[in-house]
């Protein structure tokens, strides 16, 4: 059985018994890493060499595998990873960068989202796709945009709604969190106008809700982790409680012990990064359902000067292990729930959204406000 690691896609998984393989989503393809021994992991492949993977999903009916590319639109494998054809008719833009599947009314849906902020689905598995454009009808559509260029929004993480499938949100950078309950031929925005758009600048990173907790919500964006009691309706920042990590985005939770959550990102936003050449990035646990947080990094480099781009938490019946990668291409691994950390994984291709890692690259200078 493989999991994957990637910047947008598939974060949690319960297994019955630990992955052998990971496919890893980087600036050059998917690698893929095997477990040998215990705690030992070595690279037993390269796939989709050439382009850019951004996340990856796994369709579990079918064991098909999607990959969504940012110069090559969506590809799917059928078998582990190891071969790959692409999938793109009926997409209009192939700078994908989510994709996410789920199963409404015992069908199968892969969605895929785009730069410039698009939204398709797919109910054949990839062969065909359509684009779901009352996503595109937020008041503030044309508001959305992001600070570097082409300075156009896109659609970063798709998430469902644990209790209903067919309830999807659309995490727009920069722009929206966008919430269709019908498939997706409806939305409506749940930052503005009149929420938090203004404090949030509507940079909805990705959104996290427990199925023990269905109303609350948690949302990493580049102004810290916002979170709501009630569905999204109001919302606070909690930023004081992760001063080390003031730009969030990985996060995930144990699916067995839903209190237990992990958190990973920059102490400031990628403007800083491009200055300092240092994303002092850190990762966070949480035991009491996000209520306080205390850092777990043992075993990291000090200071991390990569910046975590992807986290994936498998667990095992009680326990868990966690895999990091960052925009040095390395992967860690902890299976203490973050007490410790070591590397799995070195100098592979950036595992980064979009231009990140070049931002932490000397001699490299792009808009002061990238996010």
């Amino acid at each position: 059985m493989a999991i994957c690691l990637s910047h947008s896609g598939d974060a949690i998984f319960s297994s019955q018994s630990p992955a052998r393989e990971l496919l890893v989503g980087t600036a050059d393809g998917v690698f893929t890493l095997a477990r040998r021994g215990q705690r030992d992991w070595e690279v037993a492949g390269q796939s989709l060499k050439g382009y850019h993977v951004c996340s990856i999903a796994i369709e579990p009916a079918s064991g098909a595998i999607f990959a969504a590319t940012h110069n090559g639109g969506v590809a799917v494998s059928r078998d582990t990873g190891r071969n790959w054809s692409f999938c793109n008719q009926g997409l209009t833009s192939l700078n994908a960068y989510s994709v996410a599947c789920a199963t409404v009314d015992g069908r199968v849906r892969v969605y895929a989202g785009t730069e410039p902020a698009h939204l398709f689905v797919s109910e054949d598995l990839g062969a065909s796709w359509r684009e779901l454009a009352a996503m595109r009808s937020a008041p503030n559509l044309e508001s959305w945009s992001f600070p570097a260029p082409p300075h156009q929004a896109h659609v970063k993480v798709i998430n469902f709604d644990p209790r209903d499938p067919a309830c999807i949100y659309s995490c727009v950078e920069q722009g929206e969190l966008m919430r269709s309950t019908d498939g997706g031929a409806t939305w409506h925005e749940l930052l503005g106008p009149g929420g938090i758009l203004a404090e949030s600048e509507g940079d909805a990173h990705r959104l996290i809700m427990r199925p023990s907790h269905p109303q609350e919500m948690f949302m990493p964006t580049g102004f810290g982790l916002f979170h709501s009691l009630d569905g999204g309706r109001t919302w606070r920042n909690d930023k004081d409680k992760l001063p080390l990590i003031g730009y969030p985005d990985p996060l995930v939770f144990h699916p067995r012990r839903e209190n237990l959550m992990f958190v990973a990102g920059g102490r400031q936003n990628p403007g800083f990064w491009m200055q300092s050449k240092n994303a002092e990035s850190a990762v966070a646990r949480s035991r009491d359902g996000g209520k306080s947080w205390q850092m777990a990094t043992r075993g990291l480099p000090q200071p991390m000067k990569a910046n975590f781009e992807a986290m994936t938490l498998e667990a095992v019946g009680e326990s868990c292990t966690l895999f990091l990668g960052d925009t040095d291409g390395d992967v860690y691994c902890s299976e203490d729930e973050g007490e410790s950390w070591h590397r799995i994984a070195a100098r592979l291709p950036a595992i980064s959204k979009g231009e990140h890692y070049l931002l932490l690259k000397e001699g490299f200078g792009p808009p002061a406000h990238a996010a």
